[in-house]
C-alpha cells in the first residue's frame, strides 16, 4: 500500500481515478466434485480422466456442463507437464435443446483439501463453441501435492459465470471522478499525532501512545483487557513484558492502518517471525496472515528452519508446506541441516524430519508403474517407507546426542 501516513497535501487525486459502469447480464453456478481415493487414480495414464456429474446454469438450459480431472494430465507432453494433474470445463451436447452459435463464459477452478485448506485456484475466461473439447489447466496442480494431502480426498469447485450476449445499444456508460480514499491516512495520523490518545503501552524503555476505543474495535483481545473485568481496564499505563518495541509499533501501525509498515526493518524474517507470534497472540489473524505470506516469499537456506518450526507451532499449515518443499525439492538439504536453526528444529519438532524425509524418500519405482499394484500391496508397501523414515529421524535426533555424550566423556577422563 505504500506509505500510508503521507502529507494532507495529497488527500485527494481525482484525475487518477475514474469509475464507470456497463450492464452485462451473467447467471453464476456453483458446482462441487469430490474426488477420493486419489492414490489409486494416480497412474491410471496420461489423457485418461474422471468426470463430475453434468451441471446446468440457470438460463441456459440448453446446455450441459461438467468438470475432467485427469489425474496423471491430459497431455503425454515430457517435463513439467508430467508431473501435474490437469482439470478442465467441458460443454456438453444436450439432446432436449439445440446448441447455442458460441457461449462466453469465466469460470474460477479451485481444488480445495479435506481440511478445508485452499490448494489451488485458477481463473479463466472463455467462449465455447459446437463440437467443441473441454478448456481449462494443462498444469492445474502437482501430482506430488495431491499424494500429500490428507486423508487421500479433496474437492473441485467450480464456480461457473454464463454471460448473455450484449449489445451496444444496452450498453450505459458515465464517467464520475472519485477522490483517492484518505481513510486510513486519517487513523495513521491519529497514531502518528498522538491527539486524543487515553492509553499508554511501555514496552521495554520506549512508551507508545494509544486510543482505547480504536483498539477494542479492531481486536476482541484488547476490547477484554481495556473495557473488560481485566485489572488493566481502569489503568492509563500498560506494561508489555513478552514483544520487543519495534514488533509492538509494527503492530499498532497494522491496527490503525490495516497495513504493514513501510519500512525496511519490518519485512526481515525475524521481524515478520516476532510479528506473526504477536498477530496470534492479539487475534490479528489478517496480520498474521500478511506476515505469513511475507515469510513465504522471504525463505532461503539460513532461515527456512527457524521459519518451519514457526510455522508448526503455529499451525500454519501453508507456511509449512512451502518450507517442507523449499528443503526437498532443491539441492540445499545438505546446507539447511549446517544451520542452528536445523538443529533447534530436530530438537523442538522432530516430527517435522518425516515430512521432510517423505519428500526425499520416494516410493520406489514399481509403485508409479506396476498396473497390477493393489491397495494391500499398496499399504505394505508404505509402511515399509514409514519404517525407514523412523529410522532416519531417529538418527538425526540421537546422533548429535551421543556425540555430545562422547564428549562430555572425554571431557572427564
Amino acid at each position: 500500500m505504500g506509505n500510508i501516513i503521507a502529507s494532507s497535501a495529497h488527500q485527494y487525486a481525482p484525475e487518477t481515478e475514474t469509475w464507470s459502469r456497463c450492464y452485462t447480464e451473467g447467471t453464476t453456478v456453483t458446482h462441487n466434485f469430490e474426488i477420493a481415493g486419489y492414490s489409486l487414480l494416480h497412474g491410471m495414464g496420461t489423457g485418461n480422466y474422471v468426470t463430475s456429474s453434468t451441471f446446468t446454469v440457470g438460463g441456459c438450459d440448453n446446455c450441459e456442463w461438467d468438470i475432467m480431472f485427469y489425474p496423471d494430465g491430459a497431455t503425454k507432453d515430457e517435463g513439467e507437464e508430467a508431473d501435474h494433474a490437469s482439470a478442465y470445463l467441458r460443454l456438453r451436447p444436450c439432446s432436449r435443446q439445440p446448441w447455442p452459435t458460441a457461449v462466453m463464459t469465466k469460470y474460477t477452478l479451485s481444488l480445495w483439501g479435506k481440511d478445508g485448506q485452499l490448494c489451488q485456484q485458477r481463473s479463466t475466461r472463455h467462449t465455447f463453441t459446437p463440437g467443441g473439447t473441454g478448456w481449462g489447466h494443462v498444469r492445474f496442480v502437482p501430482k506430488s501435492k495431491l499424494l500429500a494431502l490428507k486423508d487421500d480426498c479433496f474437492t473441485i469447485t467450480c464456480v461457473l459465470t454464463v454471460l448473455k450476449e450484449r449489445h451496444m445499444e444496452e450498453v450505459s456508460t458515465f464517467i464520475v471522478p472519485i477522490p483517492t480514499s484518505n481513510f486510513h491516512q486519517d487513523f495513521g495520523n491519529m497514531l502518528k499525532d498522538g491527539e486524543g490518545t487515553d492509553v499508554t503501552f511501555v514496552v521495554g524503555d520506549q512508551s507508545f501512545q494509544a486510543h482505547r476505543a480504536l483498539l477494542a474495535a479492531r481486536t476482541p483481545f484488547f476490547r477484554a483487557e481495556l473495557f473488560g473485568p481485566m485489572k488493566e481496564n481502569k489503568m492509563q499505563r500498560i506494561n508489555i513484558d513478552d514483544v520487543e518495541p519495534s514488533v509492538f509499533k509494527a503492530l499498532l501501525h497494522f491496527i490503525y492502518t490495516d497495513a504493514l509498515p513501510d519500512n525496511h526493518d519490518v519485512r526481515k524474517n525475524t521481524t515478520l517471525q516476532h510479528l506473526m507470534v504477536a498477530a496470534d497472540r492479539y487475534g490479528l489473524d489478517r496480520l498474521a496472515a500478511m506476515c505469513e505470506g511475507e515469510l513465504c516469499r522471504g525463505i532461503d537456506v539460513q532461515t527456512v528452519a527457524t521459519t518451519l518450526t514457526l510455522a508448526k507451532q503455529h499451525c500454519r499449515e501453508r507456511l509449512k508446506d512451502i518450507c517442507i518443499d523449499f528443503m526437498s525439492s532443491r539441492d540445499v538439504f545438505g546446507d539447511v541441516k549446517k544451520t542452528d536453526g536445523f538443529k533447534h528444529l530436530v530438537t523442538s519438532c522432530p516430527e517435522v524430519i518425516t515430512d521432510i524425509l517423505q519428500e526425499n524418500l520416494p516410493l520406489p519405482e514399481v509403485v508409479r508403474t506396476n498396473p497390477r499394484r493393489t491397495p494391500g500391496w499398496l499399504k505394505r508397501q508404505q509402511r515399509s517407507s514409514q519404517v525407514r523414515r523412523a529410522v532416519l529421524v531417529s538418527a538425526c535426533v540421537l546422533v548429535p546426542a551421543v556425540v555430545v555424550s562422547c564428549r562430555v566423556y572425554m571431557r572427564r577422563h
